[in-house]
C-alpha cells in the first residue's frame, strides 16, 4: 500500500508540474475554453442558461414543454455556430488625412480592405471604433486579390485626442447569440487641436527683438556693439577699431553687450475651481497655442506648461499636441505650475501665465511671485463676461480676455505700452 501510494504521488506530481506532459494539453484547453468563452454573447449564454435550465426541469418533472423548449433552444445555438464557419485573409489599413486638425476643420478617414488569399471572400462586417463611437461597414465579397474602400467622418467639434482603431472583422448570426471578432489594426491617434488665432509678429512688441534682447552683461564678443575702450593686453586683435586707433593715436578695441534669445514658457492654470466653465480652460489653451505658436515662427524658442502636459522648447506640433492632450487637475495650480518653470524650462526669459475667471488678482501676483525676478511675467486672465483690457497689479501687468479674437490687439497693446 505504502508502495501505490508513492507511485501514484509521482505520477501525480509529474502530470501536474508546469513542464509536465499534460502541461501542453491543459494549456490548449484552457485556450480553447478562453476562445469559446469569447465567441458567445451575453444573449447567448441566457439562451444557454435557459436550455440546461428547461432540460433539467422537462427531465425531473416529467414537462413536455420544457424538453421542447431545450431542443429549440439547442436548435438555435447549432445554426448560430453555422456563422461562425469561415476564415478571411485580409489586409485592412486605416489612413487619416490629415492626422493632425484644428477644432472645426473637416478630418476625414479612409478603411483599405485587401483580400490576400486567393479565395473569394464573402460578404462581411467590418467594425471600426472611432472615439466613443464605433463604425460599420458592410464589406462585398471580394475575388482572390481585390481591394475595397470605405470613407468616413470624423467629427471635430471640440478639442480632443481621438483613437481610431483597432478595425476588425466580425461574424455572427442574426439573433446575436455567436459573435466572433478579429481584429487587424492598431489604434491611430487624431489630433483637433484648439483653435488658434493669428498674431502679429511678437519680435516687435512682446518679444522686443530680432537677433536676440540686450542684457547689462558687457561683452568681448557677441552681435551687439555697445562702445570703444582702450586696448588692453590680452584682448583680442581681431576686435581692434583700426580707424579709431589712427584718429586718436592709441589702439581701440570694440567692446559689446551679451545678448540672449528670447524663450517664452507659456503656463496654463489645470485647476478646475481656476475656471467658471470649461469653455474658459479651452479658450485658455487657445491663447496660450496661438502665442506660442506666434513665437515659434518668430524664430523664438517657447515652452508649455499646461496641466500635467508639458513641452520644453518645442516645436508648433509638439506644441499643440500636448496642449490637446491637457485636461484638468486638482494639484496644477497656477503657482505649482509657476514654481515648475525653471525646471522645465530653465532658459526662461518670459512668463505668460493663463488662468480663468475665478482666481482673484492676489493669486496671480502670487503666481507670479514665484518666478525670479529676471523673467519677464505676464498674466492673462480668461473671463467672457468682462471687457478686454490691461491693468497693473505690482510689478505684473495683467491682461483680461473675453474671446480669442481679442487677443491680436491685447497684444498689440502690450506692444505699445
Amino acid at each position: 500500500m505504502p508502495r501505490f501510494t508513492d507511485t501514484w504521488s509521482t505520477l501525480a506530481s509529474t502530470l501536474t508540474r508546469p513542464d509536465g506532459p499534460a502541461a501542453g494539453v491543459v494549456e490548449r484547453t484552457s485556450r480553447t475554453a478562453r476562445a469559446v468563452c469569447r465567441v458567445v454573447t451575453p444573449f447567448g449564454w441566457a439562451v444557454l442558461a435557459i436550455m440546461v435550465a428547461a432540460w433539467v426541469i422537462g427531465w425531473q418533472l416529467g414537462w413536455r414543454e420544457a424538453m421542447l423548449l431545450a431542443a429549440a433552444c439547442l436548435l438555435l445555438i447549432v445554426m448560430s455556430l453555422v456563422f461562425l464557419i469561415g476564415r478571411a485573409t485580409l489586409q485592412v489599413s486605416v489612413l487619416l488625412q490629415p492626422r493632425r486638425v484644428s477644432v472645426g476643420a473637416p478630418a476625414a478617414g479612409q478603411v483599405s480592405v485587401t483580400n490576400v488569399s486567393p479565395r473569394r471572400m464573402w460578404p462581411i462586417r467590418l467594425e471600426l471604433r472611432v472615439g466613443a463611437a464605433v463604425a460599420r461597414f458592410n464589406l462585398p465579397a471580394l475575388p482572390g486579390g481585390r481591394h475595397h474602400d470605405e470613407l468616413f467622418v470624423i467629427p471635430t467639434t471640440r478639442r480632443a485626442v481621438v483613437p481610431v482603431g483597432p478595425a476588425h472583422t466580425v461574424r455572427g448570426d442574426p439573433l446575436g447569440l455567436m459573435r466572433r471578432e478579429v481584429a487587424w489594426t492598431g489604434v491611430t491617434e487624431l489630433f483637433v487641436h484648439p483653435r488658434i488665432v493669428g498674431l502679429d509678429p511678437l519680435s516687435s512688441g512682446l518679444l522686443r527683438d530680432l537677433e536676440g534682447q540686450s542684457s547689462n552683461a558687457v561683452s568681448m564678443s557677441d552681435l551687439a556693439f555697445h562702445a570703444l575702450r582702450d586696448y588692453a593686453a590680452g584682448d583680442d586683435r581681431r576686435y581692434i577699431h583700426w580707424r579709431s586707433s589712427a584718429r586718436t593715436g592709441q589702439l581701440m578695441v570694440r567692446q559689446f553687450v551679451d545678448t540672449r534669445r528670447i524663450h517664452a514658457t507659456l503656463v496654463v492654470d489645470g485647476r478646475p475651481a481656476s475656471y467658471a466653465s470649461e469653455e474658459e480652460f479651452e479658450l485658455a489653451l487657445s491663447a496660450a497655442g496661438s502665442i506660442a505658436v506666434r513665437a515659434v515662427q518668430d524664430e523664438q524658442q517657447a515652452s508649455i506648461i499646461a496641466a500635467r502636459e508639458a513641452v520644453a522648447d518645442g516645436n508648433i506640433q509638439r506644441i499643440l499636441d500636448a496642449l490637446t492632450r491637457a485636461d484638468f487637475a486638482d494639484d496644477a495650480d497656477l503657482a505649482t505650475l509657476a514654481g515648475g518653470v525653471l525646471r522645465t524650462a530653465p532658459d526662461t526669459s518670459l512668463a505668460v501665465l493663463i488662468t480663468g475667471s475665478i482666481v482673484p488678482f492676489r493669486l496671480v501676483r502670487r503666481a507670479a511671485a514665484a518666478l525670479p525676478p529676471e523673467i519677464d511675467t505676464v498674466a492673462l486672465r480668461v473671463d467672457p463676461a468682462a471687457d478686454p483690457g490691461m491693468t497693473t497689479v505690482g510689478e505684473t501687468t495683467v491682461l483680461t480676455l473675453r474671446a480669442l479674437n481679442d487677443l491680436p490687439a491685447l497684444i498689440r497693446v502690450v506692444a505699445e505700452r
